[in-house]
């Protein structure tokens, strides 16, 4: 389990880290954008889609990079409280209730969605430039692939948890902020991870 853990990590961790390059694309579309419209005047017809294609590019292939960073929003209010083998049981629990089903249909049908997609060459319908997105639709699928190998690896901590009575350690740690400010508070200096 540990090595599945690892290699879901690494994986998650790695598209994460590569589509995040969409985030320069996007700026480097939109200064463009803003520099044809507003100073030359001649604005264009496509980067509209190019910017909606990137941001859905970012949103799909960051999920499983959040999921395995422990970075996604959470109500755990009164989870926080419970001992980690309870907190174990209850995360094993939801995500076969919640997380599967949706990552899973995210997944099969996103499949067929894409394939027609690439079959009939899809076309913006709603841009004068008619751009093409057969290939951004398949993201949708790997999304949703990478989705159940990470929710694999987090069922597979929540199993270890409950056995050993602790969380198994993660390759990248997102800390709250209280809990940095709490640590510099203690420590009597100045936070040094808050920007």
């Amino acid at each position: 389990m540990r090595s599945f853990i690892k290699f879901a990590d690494n994986l998650s961790t790695s598209m994460g880290k590569a589509f995040s390059w969409c985030i320069v694309i996007l700026m480097g579309g939109t200064c463009y954008e803003v520099f044809m419209a507003y100073v030359l005047n001649a604005p264009t017809l496509w980067n509209f889609d190019f910017s909606l294609q990137m941001y859905g590019a970012i949103f799909m292939m960051a999920g499983a990079y959040t999921l395995s960073t422990e970075a996604h929003v959470r109500g755990d209010v009164i989870y926080r409280l419970f001992k980690p083998r309870t907190q174990g049981w209850i995360d094993l629990i939801l995500y076969f209730i919640f997380f599967f089903p949706g990552v899973l249909a995210l997944a099969f049908y996103g499949f067929d969605y894409a394939a027609l997609a690439w079959k009939i060459k899809e076309t913006s319908w709603n841009s004068p430039a008619q751009i093409q997105i057969y290939m951004a639709k398949s993201l949708i699928p790997l999304s949703g692939i990478l989705l159940t190998i990470q929710g694999i690896s987090e069922v597979f901590r929540s199993i270890i948890c409950i056995q050993t009575g602790q969380w198994p350690a993660r390759l990248v740690v997102a800390e709250e902020t209280e809990k940095i400010l709490m640590r510099a508070a203690e420590e009597g200096g100045e936070p040094k991870d808050v920007i």
